[in-house]
């Protein structure tokens, strides 16, 4: 079982930058594959960003944050974060963090285990 919590989301005006937290805890110190996904109202979640956090640290992202969003790990800390510049309100979403196994670790895999999101909003 592994447990997810983020942090770090709030509001922000447009053109302005924020960084996402995860934090990992449960039955390893930082799962081989996790994710950012986002929710605005009335619309369909949707991935952000995915990383493998093991040899190579594969990265992958919406063709939305592309060249705004960094993912990244930190894995003595059991935490990924997600850098992201140059939001504008589009972006507003409630963001969680996502984590699976290390096999075909991509936005489009099934993630088994979400946190409980935080909040995002750009005006």
């Amino acid at each position: 079982e592994v447990q997810l919590v983020e942090s770090g989301g709030g509001s922000v005006q447009p053109g302005g930058s924020l960084t996402l937290s995860c934090e990992a805890s449960g039955d390893t110190n930082l799962p081989a594959c996790m994710g950012w996904f986002r929710q605005a109202p009335g619309k369909e979640r949707e991935g952000v960003a995915s990383i493998y956090t093991g040899y190579g640290g594969a990265t992958s992202y919406a063709a939305s944050v592309k060249g705004r969003f960094t993912i990244s790990h930190d894995r003595p800390k059991g935490t990924i974060h997600l850098r992201m510049n140059n939001l504008n309100p589009e972006d507003t979403a409630m963001y969680y963090c996502a984590a699976r196994g290390p096999y075909l670790c991509g936005l489009n895999s099934r993630f088994d285990y979400w946190g409980q999101g935080t909040q995002v909003t750009v005006s």
